[in-house]
């Protein structure tokens, strides 16, 4: 039943305006990623003009907007700073361990505080997915905790790694208690907290079925609380089609209020490449070549 309902967002018609609006909300939705361990500053440099500007070739009329992040190593934070300054495009981090979380609970937060420090805006943590496994909940709780105190006002995006989770039970209960931990005696606003399907390393990562099973936890903590918590779908998103997708979900799920950068975000590298060139498509009749709206 999961994943015909999955599935069955995939055979919506979207008509060219909707589809060109959709895809401009998509680009502005983007948490734009490079997690590798070649990552330079020159790379990251030319990473964070793109966020501002994701158009390279003559722009359009309106232009497409800035992204919502460039999401990146702790290392590379104050780069990443300088780069957007001036921009309304987001400092995000990974931490706690990224993308194992394997090591001891102490570093993890050294780890967090270290990105808060440098200037991030948003942390990508990790979650123990062997603790949870093995049922150890109350320790994933505290960790959760844990980091959203080193956090402080910055924006927190927990990573269940979905795919490690096994079966759609596992990822229910795993996001329930990830929000429940997050909210426990603590006055949210809406998007302070987002929950993330994966680190973007192993597969599969954000599959449909996840994402809808993150989306339904939401719904329902929404419904009982009257608190909107974020989601970020990461991993394995390449395809403009495939972000359409995601959002019609999102609408028919959540409903409108969540078609936000401040509740959804998209990770991703090379997706932006395509959402452009459907975006100049759209526009001129024909596509642009790859090479002149890569990324690199």
């Amino acid at each position: 039943m999961l994943a015909r309902r999955a599935a069955s967002f995939t055979k919506r018609s979207i008509k060219a305006d909707s589809k060109r609006s959709g895809l401009r909300l998509a680009v502005s939705m983007l948490d734009l990623t490079t997690l590798e361990g070649a990552d330079s500053p020159e790379l990251v440099r030319a990473l964070c003009r793109r966020a501002i500007a994701p158009c390279p070739v003559p722009p359009l009329n309106p232009p497409i907007p800035s992204v919502a992040a460039v999401c990146i190593y702790p290392r590379l934070v104050p780069i990443v700073r300088e780069a957007l300054a001036g921009s309304s495009v987001r400092v995000a981090s990974v931490a706690t361990g990224f993308p194992s979380g394997q090591a001891p609970l102490a570093m993890r937060l050294q780890d967090t505080q270290a990105a808060i420090e440098a200037g991030a805006d948003e942390i990508d943590m990790v979650i123990s997915r062997g603790a949870f496994l093995a049922g150890r909940c109350d320790e994933v709780a505290d960790e959760v905790r844990a980091v959203q105190d080193v956090c402080g006002d910055a924006h927190l995006k927990i990573i269940l790694e979905t795919g490690e989770l096994e079966t759609p039970d596992n990822i229910r209960r795993c996001a329930d208690l990830v929000i429940e931990a997050a909210s426990r005696d603590r006055d949210l606003g809406d998007g302070q907290v987002f929950v993330k399907t994966s680190t973007g390393k192993m597969s599969p990562a954000a599959t449909m079925p996840s994402v809808l099973l993150l989306l339904e936890s939401v719904r329902d903590h929404f419904n009982a609380t009257g608190v909107r918590i974020g989601v970020k779908p990461a991993g394995g998103i390449r395809k403009a089609k495939a972000a359409l997708h995601l959002l019609v979900m999102v609408r028919e799920t959540v409903g409108q209020d969540w078609l936000t950068p401040s509740l959804f975000r998209i990770g991703a590298s090379s997706l932006l490449d395509d959402l452009v060139r459907q975006l100049l498509w759209t526009s001129r009749g024909h596509y642009a070549a790859m090479h002149d709206v890569a990324v690199t």
